[in-house]
């Protein structure tokens, strides 16, 4: 009875044209929009090398933290920051003038002059840079004079200074802090579209499970009129078809998937194994979203399909679809809507993986979805529980 209705379930769902097409097409062809509307942004605001000139002079040579640590970020590689330009201070400006520099920096003395036209990441970069670099100067300084004083607490008043500037120096820029281009990598706030896209088709699939269980239904379909007064296993028949709402759900996930990764070039990085886990998941909760309110909405198919549909945008809206900044605002003001939301679980569980180094936050959602899940299986049941007809 269970293979039964599973393979005359699949052949239902197949058949229906317009269901089809917002499982397998909507999500593919919303990715394409994104895809078109962000990829220009993308590149536009990815972290280049920063042109960066210094005023040759010989303030700038003996000051050698800040020589050494220039130099070392200057390096042509994969962790070049910086491409620098040693010149006059007329050439400078002329530099700055022309806006083929970011900024360049004057030395005197111990102290340096940072020269930019605008405030931008470029320069703030600039500046974040020199004043990490002139922190290190100062834990240079105290670490020598804490050697030098310890030495001579030990009776050793013949002390090495250059040994001990030397030894303190190349422990201390070992450890220095360095700035990686990241930001053409797999996580960018555009991803977040995608994370989207990816919890939306999960709750688009109630649509599948909705339509089909319709079909058990007396109120709803003739079909349901037999399948009531037949002496049939209902509990079987029921799994049958969520067995073949989850299969078709499955091949659209799937093909989503294929075409974000090899047509849109989306990079999942090296969890795409969690995010499949945490897709189907999902895909579970849609399932089960799908036939509570088919069950608990006593409408017309039209009405149910409206009620599933502004629930699904609804909650793409709330978890940052149509603007990042929303699933920011949710969390700070009324954290509780995305707490009870199975878009937002998801997008959540998708964040995690990329933002934490634990798996702590990504097994939460995880559990969220399947605690949702069981809630919806519940109402579904007591709903079909309840249900009395007068006459079929």
């Amino acid at each position: 009875m269970f293979w039964h209705n599973f393979k005359y379930s699949c052949k239902v769902l197949f058949r229906n044209k317009v269901l089809l097409f917002w499982t397998f097409l909507f999500p593919i062809l919303l990715g394409t929009f994104f895809k078109m509307a962000f990829s220009d942004i993308e590149k536009n605001e990815s972290l280049s090398i920063i042109n960066l000139a210094i005023i040759q002079s010989e303030d700038f040579i003996q000051n050698e933290v800040m020589h050494e640590s220039l130099l070392s970020l200057s390096k042509e590689g994969e962790n070049q920051l910086f491409d620098i330009s040693y010149v006059n201070n007329s050439e400078a400006q002329d530099l700055l003038s022309k806006e083929e520099i970011s900024g360049y920096l004057d030395f005197f003395g111990d102290e340096v002059r940072i020269v930019v036209n605008r405030s931008g990441i470029y320069e703030t970069i600039i500046r974040f840079v020199i004043d990490e670099i002139q922190s290190q100067k100062k834990l240079i300084e105290t670490l020598i004079q804490k050697r030098v004083n310890e030495e001579i607490e030990k009776g050793n008043y013949e002390v090495e200074i250059g040994n001990i500037l030397r030894e303190v120096k190349e422990n201390v820029l070992s450890q220095s802090v360095t700035l990686v281009n990241s930001s053409s990598k797999n996580m960018s706030y555009t991803m977040i579209e995608y994370y989207t896209l990816i919890a939306m088709a999960c709750l688009y699939s109630s649509m599948i499970s909705m339509y089909i269980t319709n079909y058990k239904l007396a109120n709803m379909k003739s079909v349901g009129k037999r399948i009531v007064v037949s002496p049939s296993h209902k509990i079987s028949g029921l799994f049958g078809s969520l067995f073949a709402s989850y299969f078709v759900g499955a091949i659209g996930l799937v093909l989503l998937f294929l075409y974000s990764i090899f047509a849109l070039k989306v990079d999942y990085g090296t969890t795409l194994f969690p995010v499949i886990i945490l897709a189907s998941v999902g895909l579970l909760a849609g399932i089960l979203f799908g036939v509570s309110v088919s069950v608990l909405v006593r409408s017309s198919e039209q009405t149910k399909t409206g009620v599933l549909v502004a629930i699904s945008m609804f909650g793409s809206f709330l978890s940052g679809m149509m603007g990042i900044t929303m699933k920011y605002m949710i969390d700070t003001n009324v954290p509780i809507l995305n707490l009870i939301n199975p878009v937002a679980m998801i997008t959540d569980g998708l964040y995690s993986l990329y933002y934490y180094e634990s798996f702590s936050q990504f097994t939460f959602n995880i559990v969220s979805l399947l605690c949702f899940s069981v809630f919806m299986i519940l109402l579904s049941f007591r709903g079909l529980r309840r249900q009395k007809y007068d006459s079929l």
